[in-house]
């Protein structure tokens, strides 16, 4: 006998509505309007119930495509080569920038001099679980942009300057964390969202919807 509505974890309930939105906007069942306006809702409450009734007239349920699609856009990206123990960013007056299809080596070291890095971890390919970003920055500033389901971690030691973690995370099973350990001192470390979880699920779902036509 399945568990009943009401004991079932609040997560896995709302992960399965919102699957069931996006598989029937994205083939056309669903206006715009509806698809966001559900969506609002299924992320807003806590209530199982509620939630389920979100998706109680929908025909369309989740397939292998779909699955694998999810995946593909939500899961994080790790390669299937080893990569390396260390790497180094310097940015005395200059900067360093990483983003798109990238490594991350298990350790980053960074020091900034007058200097900028900014690194985007959004589609970047982890080689390691346990990722530690290790910076000294000195009249500078870092960014990071993450997706939610990355873990970020501050171990840093701060004078005259700052840490802003923006980007609180979500992490699934298998995401790794990223910890900051070091010394800022007159600069700044900025630790931010690239997306939301909703406007990752907008896109996710409108990315299907061309798809379908």
């Amino acid at each position: 006998m399945p568990v009943v509505l009401e004991d079932r974890p609040t997560a896995s309930v709302r992960e399965e509505v919102i699957d069931q939105l996006i598989m029937n906007y994205s083939h056309g069942k669903l206006s715009r309007a509806a698809f966001e306006r559900r969506l609002d809702d299924a992320m807003n409450s806590e209530d199982n119930v509620e939630i389920a009734k979100l998706s109680e007239d929908l025909e369309l349920i989740v397939d292998e495509k779909y699955e694998n699609s999810k995946q593909r856009d939500f899961g994080v990206s790790y390669s299937p080569q080893p990569g390396k123990e260390h790497d180094k960013l310097v940015n005395v007056f200059g900067c360093n920038n990483r983003s798109g299809r990238w490594t991350v080596a298990k350790e980053l070291q960074s020091f900034s001099l007058f200097g900028t890095s900014t690194l985007d971890f959004s589609e970047a390919e982890f080689t390691h679980p346990d990722v530690t970003y290790k910076v000294l920055c000195l009249f500078g500033g870092d960014t990071l942009y993450v997706p939610e389901n990355v873990k970020v971690v501050s171990n840093v030691f701060c004078i005259f300057g700052s840490v802003d973690n923006a980007a609180p995370s979500i992490p699934a099973a298998n995401s790794p964390t990223i910890t900051i350990e070091g010394h800022v001192i007159f600069g700044s470390i900025d630790i931010k969202l690239k997306q939301t979880i909703k406007e990752k699920f907008v896109a996710f779902a409108d990315n299907l919807k061309s798809m379908f036509g």
